[in-house]
């Protein structure tokens, strides 16, 4: 008598919002290259055909998953540049808070876009291209903010805001790199002080 076949139970549905935090924080603690579909579909629970058919690729869960860490770590910094407070103060704000989020202790070290895919392999070539655009997307969010400065006259008219973005965008950077060294809190902060003093313009507090 043949014995009656056991069906197979439902392959586990991977939820899409739960599945990018994941994600995000295997991707920020190993780097693109460094984390596997076997990690990634262990950590998460499901099979490989799961992950592809919820996000197609790993590439394509990988720029979600930036996205997604985005929103959320840099919505204050966003808010603070787009507020009334002074470009100065916006500035100090968005550097602390910097600080602050690079060395979360509940978070992996460093940002996860800031110094993310430096050097890769040459099929990596459109990852590395993609993450290069949300650098140069931060650093035009700052250049916005110092051209405001300089139509409200915090900043003098010859002022190249561009160069100034990028500068304060490499402190960033370099605070990124630091941080995954140990640098602790406090340290970056000063880090942070120090580079305001470069600020070319004014300084005079938001008024209330």
């Amino acid at each position: 008598m043949t014995q009656p076949s056991r069906k197979r139970g439902r392959p586990r549905i991977l939820d899409r919002s739960a599945g990018l935090e994941t994600a995000a924080r295997l991707f920020w603690e190993r780097g693109y290259e460094g984390t596997s579909i076997a990690e990634l579909t262990k950590a998460m629970g499901v099979t490989p055909p799961s992950l592809y058919a919820t996000f197609g690729s790993k590439e394509e869960l990988y720029k979600q998953a930036l996205d997604r860490n985005i929103e959320h770590q840099s919505k204050r910094r966003s808010e603070a540049l787009r507020s009334e407070m002074s470009a100065y103060d916006a500035l100090a704000f968005y550097l602390y808070d910097v600080a602050e989020g690079i060395t979360d202790p509940d978070k992996p070290r460093g940002c996860i876009v800031s110094t993310a895919v430096l050097q890769h392999a040459e099929d990596s070539q459109s990852v590395a291209r993609h993450v290069a655009k949300l650098r140069e997307t931060s650093i035009q969010c700052l250049k916005t903010r110092f051209d405001r400065a300089v139509n409200e006259g915090e900043l003098a008219g010859d002022t190249d805001t561009d160069a100034l973005a990028r500068f304060y965008s490499a402190v960033v950077q370099g605070m990124s790199a630091q941080a995954c060294d140990g640098a602790c809190t406090a340290r970056l902060k000063t880090l942070a002080d120090i580079a305001l003093t470069a600020w070319p313009g004014n300084h005079a507090p938001t008024k209330s």
